[in-house]
Formats: structure tokens, C-alpha cells, sequence
């Protein structure tokens, strides 16, 4: 592989991972960030675009306008979607686990929609991911309601402190409480769910498009990025909001030289990640092997949970762990790793034998 492959995979792992990291602290500190995060990504992405991809709007797209109309809307809906959902009680690793699920959807929209059929590796492959998902999913509702026992046996032993003190207090309260988190964490499990077939759905129009006007995905990269701004306006008041409380975070010092918000520092590392890890998954695939990007892009989420668990002690217990293997486990059967690195072998001893020729 050559030096600038390898420089490259080091990218996605260590940039890719980074962007992971720095989104978790902003949403620790300030969970409805994920509408902000996602302007200025956008926002960056299509400034970037639009001088070097459109050369300042003297380069029209190949691709009709038109067909990237469907597709952006697609896209925005998709992204705003995922970043409300972690304002429904959703752990940043159930959010990373429930969105590597998406070769199901994709399995899915793809016999529902282009009536595909699929090798019996990919049908369990799916199986497996699908299990997974439903095992984390199934242990993370636990986590949900042990927190909400855990406050409400806080909030009643207080209450027994109290004694008489105050006479509105009734277990029924505890229940609603209760009741409630589970209600909200079963709408934030809904959006992911429709934004992972939503995202599938969108992959198979994309694959239409490139089908038919040949792939262009720099120009993709760009409309889809820049055709969505101006339905940032419907958000601008959470935009808003949130960049005040950011521009409000408590002060980080960078190098002991200039004082930033913290919170616009986890901003503009978020922005700017984004755009790398982006622009080095697109690179990278035309450098290496579909093998080489498959084990990369696994191996990159699967470090970024574990950081994620470690760094940020999130409740993940041994069935977690079960579920999280068998998603990746699943993501590496379906994209066929064992019969490439098999065709792989198979196909050295002819390389070697052609260079002792030459």
C-alpha cells in the first residue's frame, strides 16, 4: 500500500475519531446542540464547495438540479432527524449503534423498492445486526428506567426526610415520572428508526442518480451540503439559541494564549473534523481496496465507541457488548470480508509469479 494510503487511513481512524469525540462534549454539555453542529458543518462544506467544486459559480452542475432537489431534502430531513433524537434520552452509544444498522435498512428498501435478492451470508449477516441492535436497544430501555427508579427512590427518600413538610408529593408523581422518560425515550428510538430507512431510502436514489448520470461525488458532496441551508431558517431560533448558550460556555484556554467559549472551541473542532473525516472517506476509497475501506470505517466506529464508553463512563453493560459485536460482526459478513481476503490470497501467488516473469 502506498505512503499516502496509509496516510490516509491513519486519517479517517484518527480524524474520524476525533470528530466522534469532540461532538459527545458538546452534547454532554448542551444536548440540543445538534442543529447548530450541523448548520456550520453545512454551512463550511458548501463555502468549501462552492470555490473549489463550482470554481466561485462559474462551473454548473452535471448532474440536473432537479435530481439533487429530491436527494437534498432527503439528506436534510435524515440529519435533523438523528440530531433531535438525543433529546429523547439517547446515548450517544445506542445513537452510534442504532445508525451501523443501516445495511438492514438498506437490505430492506432495496427488496421492498428495486425487488433485489440477496446470498444467504447477506440474509445473516442482516439477522445478526438486526439481533444486535434489538439487544442494545432492549438493554439501553433498561438504563432508562433504572435511572428514573434511581431518581425516584432519591426523590422519596427525600420526601421521607421531609415528612409533612409538604403535602403535594404522591407516589402516582413518580410513576408519571417514569412513565414520561420511557415515553421520551420511545419517540427518540422512533426518529432513529425512520431516519435509518429514510437514509436507506436515500442511498438507493442516489444509486439511481449515479446510474444514470455517472458518479460525481464531490458535486454531490457540495448540492447536498448547500441546497439545505436555507431550511436551516425554520430552525434559526434553536440555531440561535444554542449558539448563545455556546458563546456563554465557561472560557478554554488554547496554548495559554487567547481565552475561546468552550463550548464554540467544541464547535469549530466539530466543523472542521467533519469536513476531513468527510474528504479523507472520499479520498480513501479511491486509493485502496473495498476491503481496505470496509475494515477502516468499521474499525474507526468500533474505536470510537469504546472511547466513547471509557472516556465519558457511559452505562454499557456485558449484553451491550454481546449486541455491539454482533452489529460489527454482521457489518463485516454482509460487506463479504472473509471472501475478499480469501480472493485476496488466492490472487498474490498470480502477482508474484508475473513479477518473477517480468
Amino acid at each position: 500500500m502506498k505512503a499516502r494510503a496509509w496516510f490516509l487511513l491513519a486519517q479517517v481512524l484518527v480524524i474520524c475519531g476525533t470528530r466522534e469525540l469532540a461532538m459527545e462534549m458538546h452534547v454532554k454539555e448542551d444536548p440540543g446542540c445538534g442543529n447548530l453542529i450541523t448548520f456550520c458543518s453545512f454551512l463550511f462544506i458548501s463555502i468549501e464547495g462552492f470555490i473549489f467544486t463550482t470554481k466561485c459559480g462559474t462551473l454548473g452542475p452535471i448532474v440536473p438540479f432537479r435530481s439533487w432537489t429530491t436527494l437534498v431534502v432527503m439528506y436534510f430531513i435524515i440529519s435533523v432527524t438523528n440530531n433531535y433524537a438525543l433529546n429523547f434520552n439517547i446515548s450517544m452509544p445506542l445513537h452510534m449503534i442504532f445508525r451501523a444498522g443501516s445495511l438492514m435498512a438498506n437490505m430492506v428498501m432495496g427488496m421492498v423498492i428495486l425487488h433485489k435478492r440477496y446470498s444467504p451470508m447477506k440474509y445473516l449477516s442482516v439477522i445478526l445486526i438486526s439481533l444486535g441492535i434489538g439487544l442494545c436497544t432492549i438493554m439501553s430501555s433498561q438504563n432508562v428506567t433504572s435511572k428514573s427508579k434511581d431518581s425516584n427512590l432519591n426523590h422519596s427518600g427525600n420526601a421521607t426526610n421531609a415528612k409533612h413538610e409538604s403535602s403535594t408529593i404522591h407516589p402516582d408523581e413518580d410513576n408519571d415520572h417514569d412513565s414520561w422518560d420511557m415515553i421520551m425515550w420511545c419517540i427518540g428510538l422512533a426518529m432513529l428508526t425512520f431516519a435509518l430507512f429514510m437514509s436507506a431510502r436515500m442511498g438507493i436514489y442516489q444509486e439511481v442518480i449515479y446510474k444514470k448520470f455517472g458518479k460525481h461525488p464531490k458535486e454531490a458532496l457540495f448540492y447536498s451540503h448547500c441546497l439545505p441551508l436555507p431550511g436551516f431558517l425554520f430552525l434559526s431560533q434553536n440555531i440561535y439559541t444554542h449558539f448563545m448558550i455556546a458563546m456563554n460556555s465557561p472560557a478554554l484556554s488554547i496554548l495559554g494564549l487567547v481565552e475561546v467559549p468552550r463550548m464554540m472551541f467544541y464547535l469549530l473542532c466539530n466543523v472542521l473534523t467533519q469536513y476531513m473525516c468527510i474528504s479523507a472517506v472520499f479520498t480513501l476509497t479511491s486509493e485502496c481496496a473495498s476491503l481496505t475501506v470496509t475494515l477502516v470505517v468499521t474499525l474507526r466506529k468500533f474505536l470510537s465507541l469504546l472511547f466513547s464508553i471509557w472516556y465519558f463512563q457511559n452505562p454499557f453493560t456485558l449484553w451491550h457488548w454481546v449486541g455491539t459485536l454482533m452489529v460489527f460482526s454482521g457489518t463485516l459478513l454482509f460487506s463479504d470480508v472473509p471472501g475478499m481476503i480469501k480472493k485476496a490470497r488466492e490472487q498474490q501467488p498470480d502477482k508474484d509469479q508475473s513479477k518473477k516473469i517480468q
